[in-house]
């Protein structure tokens, strides 16, 4: 995602490119994650090593399960140039927050099915290729799953009827969509995944229109990745500003859809302490303003580790009962990969398949919010569905 970088300090970005070529070795992290533009994956590092997406500014993005590489023409309503370079915000307008929502219930709210949606990169292949003797394999075992769809843009005007146009396909179907806002200011601290809103002002305007298209159904909300786990780059002041923003974002969800379940960044097991992580959660209004918080976004780290990870968080969180943690499991069927390995590692395999029917108390669902086979950009070009590394994540 070759973009332009956020923020306009030249000597800050030094300092980051040099932080960032120090943690490759460390921990592969969190989100290969779609962008302001197109959602294309590449590699990249931060944090703890984590494998970032890199915006393609060339064309506009489209609703499908994501990370992926959308076709420009599937979305006439998406605006046809990138979302503006967001800098951080120093001090933010302050939108009035909306009224609480009602109390929700502490069992978890999502019964039905998981909804697939019907445009991603791997249905196109699947259709195109019907020859090709990999796609029996990875139509089963990938295509036919349901996982989140991204909304990277900012584009307040436009999103409000894109979420409406899946909420309502997944209700006539008896189904539960899971959507990922993926919008905040300074999104990726300015690097590889940068883009989002202008400004916290903008990103509450873009939520609220955001929240319009929820609907009155069971949707699942992961409110964005690494927004939380990611947020060290920022200034104390910040950081306070962009913690309130999700708060409010959380209370608006749940005000336009008191149904729905909106889950809070809480990084993976390989990242930070549960202590910190859920300090961080706690000043972002994760105990009062969400249902709980997900984790391995992206990310390969076994679900045995994250169930105890993400329950440790969860303990030392509080808040109101019933909140549970998800967990992204569409790569993590293997474990982790040895230290450093973050680029499409071999030797991974499909994890869990989506359900919400885990079994374990305080585990809410099991969730595929990366489409499996899209490449981190080492296997085939960055965000491209690439059928060798499908394939070989199918029969890992």
């Amino acid at each position: 995602m070759p973009g332009v970088r956020a923020g306009g300090r030249t000597e800050a970005r030094r300092r980051r490119r040099a932080a960032r070529r120090h943690t490759m070795a460390a921990l592969a992290s969190a989100v290969v994650a779609a962008g302001a533009a197109t959602g294309v994956i590449a590699a990249g590092a931060d944090d703890g090593g984590r494998t970032t997406a890199l915006p393609d500014t060339t064309a506009s993005p489209v609703l499908e399960p994501l990370p992926a590489v959308p076709t420009p023409t599937a979305s006439p309503s998406a605006s046809a140039t990138a979302a503006p370079s967001p800098s951080p915000s120093r001090t933010p307008r302050r939108s009035p927050a909306p009224s609480p929502s009602p109390k929700r219930s502490s069992a978890p709210a999502v019964s039905a099915g998981l909804y697939r949606h019907p445009r991603s990169q791997v249905l196109d292949w699947v259709g195109a290729h019907r020859d090709d003797p990999r796609r029996p394999l990875i139509e089963s075992r990938i295509a036919a799953q349901p996982a989140a769809v991204w909304f990277p843009a900012h584009n307040p005007g436009a999103v409000t009827g894109q979420v409406r146009g899946v909420t309502s396909a997944a209700a006539a179907a008896g189904r539960t969509p899971v959507l990922v806002p993926y919008a905040i200011p300074d999104r990726d601290c300015g690097g590889a995944s940068e883009g989002g809103a202008p400004s916290l002002d903008a990103y509450d305007g873009w939520i609220t229109d955001f929240a319009a298209g929820l609907g009155s159904g069971p949707v699942i909300v992961i409110l964005e990745p690494d927004a939380i786990a990611l947020s060290d780059c920022l200034s104390a002041a910040q950081r306070n500003a962009r913690f309130a923003s999700l708060a409010r974002a959380g209370r608006t969800l749940h005000a336009a859809n008191p149904r729905a379940r909106v889950y809070f960044d809480g990084g993976h097991s390989g990242w930070h302490s549960a202590a910190k992580q859920a300090a961080a959660l706690r000043e972002a209004g994760a105990a009062t303003s969400g249902d709980g918080i997900f984790t391995n976004v992206s990310n390969f780290h076994s679900t045995a580790d994250e169930t105890a990870y993400a329950r440790r968080v969860l303990a030392a969180l509080g808040g109101q009962p019933g909140l549970g943690a998800v967990i992204d499991t569409s790569r993590n069927g293997n474990g982790a990969p040895e230290e450093g390995e973050w680029c499409d590692p071999a030797g991974r395999a499909l994890g869990r398949a989506p359900t919400t029917a885990t079994g374990l108390t305080g585990i809410d669902a099991y969730l595929w919010v990366k489409l499996p086979g899209e490449s981190d950009g080492c296997k085939g070009s960055a965000g491209s569905f690439t059928p060798d590394y499908a394939y070989e994540l199918a029969t890992g």
